[in-house]
């Protein structure tokens, strides 16, 4: 038996656009799925964003307000998509109307906004699934059990890259993205939190690190109207970056293994480049998102001059079988947000996690935390026990 369930999107940017897309494709991939999503009410501020996307998507109902959600007993379930500073009070507020929670990372601006939804999720007793799409993809979760089965030996170090050029523009606009009230920390929430969380998924809790971080394009444009994704903006008054572009990070996990995380949103020439490296005693492993089906791995006991082979993930990793029939057909970055669509659905379903939780967002916050504070103390700094 199939049921429908009444959701909600909150924040009609690109990633609205992407949540949106994923409830429409979700049961073309995965037709055993109980539940179907309808999409019930599209929330955006920005005159005129939710009608076009009710236009487009089949939307029932927009409106300006987000409040007007928590009240409307056909959403059962909310995706958040808005700006990282509303994320805490939507989230809370969602959960106490006992609706279930798909919200974007880093979850808020700080590990104590991600702990507030988190706590609001598990006392409400719904569900709560986190964006940390990259742990999705069929080859990462294919190292992560190479990984855990030994075949690379002891894990002793890893080298995880976030390299961007998004804001490399000088013209690019001075959105919230740049301000500390609203968008928190920078490249830090945006792409290190993928990269704490990938290094945790991968290689268990972080229990210390030491950061450095910079602020390279100091001031921008600010904009004039209503903007989305990286606008331009050039001629509008001059303000400050409060934030950081960039951060480097030396991470000491609870196995006895050290990392290296660096993250950049203004590397000119780079697009998209993040990827890991994972060594062992007996072998090593590496993912670039560029070619996301794709795995480097070296093993065996050879040792010295060990060779790397390229696999191609397949039907046997992952989800890869819900997309594709056979290995080295590609997946891309839109079918990562269906999966996790998927997975939200099936914790709805079930009432059993699956896939990336507030959990793993109030631990990803912790580390960014600590990198702050590193990074402001110039000393190494622990990572919360137990966030």
């Amino acid at each position: 038996m199939v049921d429908t369930l009444g959701v909600a999107v909150i924040g009609f940017g690109w990633m609205g656009r992407v949540h949106t897309q994923a409830y429409a494709r979700v049961r073309h991939h995965y037709p055993q799925l109980s539940l179907v999503p309808e999409l019930v009410t599209v929330a955006e501020e920005v005159p005129g964003r939710a009608e076009e996307a009710a236009a487009q998507f089949g939307f029932a109902s927009t409106t300006r307000d987000w409040r007007e959600v928590v009240a409307d007993p056909r959403i059962k379930a909310v995706s958040i998509t808005a700006p990282n500073f509303l994320h805490r009070e939507i989230g809370v507020a969602m959960a106490e109307a006992g609706k279930h929670v798909w919200i974007e990372k880093p979850v808020g601006l700080t590990a104590e906004d991600a702990g507030a939804v988190a706590d609001a999720v598990a006392k409400a007793g719904v569900q709560g699934t986190v964006g940390f799409n990259y742990r999705n993809a069929p080859a990462v979760e294919a190292a992560r059990e190479l990984i855990a089965s030994g075949e690379i030996g002891t894990v002793t170090h890893v080298r995880i890259r976030l390299f961007s050029d998004y804001a490399a523009h000088p013209e690019g606009a001075l959105t919230w993205r740049y301000e500390r009230e609203r968008g928190g920390s920078g490249v830090l929430g945006d792409l290190a939190s993928h990269g704490t969380d990938l290094a945790r998924h991968l290689l268990g809790d972080i229990t210390s690190l030491t950061a450095d971080t910079a602020i390279f394009l100091p001031e921008r444009a600010r904009p004039t109207g209503a903007t989305a994704g990286h606008s331009r903006a050039s001629g509008g008054e001059a303000g400050p970056v409060e934030n950081e572009d960039y951060v480097s990070c030396l991470l000491r996990f609870a196995s006895g293994a050290r990392g290296v995380l660096e993250a950049c949103r203004v590397s000119v020439g780079e697009q998209n480049n993040y990827g890991f490296e994972v060594h062992g005693t007996k072998g090593a492993v590496f993912w670039d998102f560029r070619r996301m089906n794709e795995l480097g791995i070296s093993r065996g006991t050879t040792y010295q001059d060990q060779s790397v082979t390229t696999v191609y993930v397949g039907p046997g990793h992952g989800e890869f079988g819900a997309f594709q029939p056979g290995a080295a057909n590609s997946m891309g970055y839109d079918d990562l947000k269906v999966i996790e669509a998927y997975r939200f659905l099936r914790s709805v379903a079930e009432g059993t996690p699956h896939g990336a939780t507030l959990t793993d967002a109030v631990h990803s916050a912790a580390a960014l935390d600590a990198m702050a504070r590193s990074a402001a103390s110039g000393a190494w700094a622990d990572v919360a026990a137990g966030a």
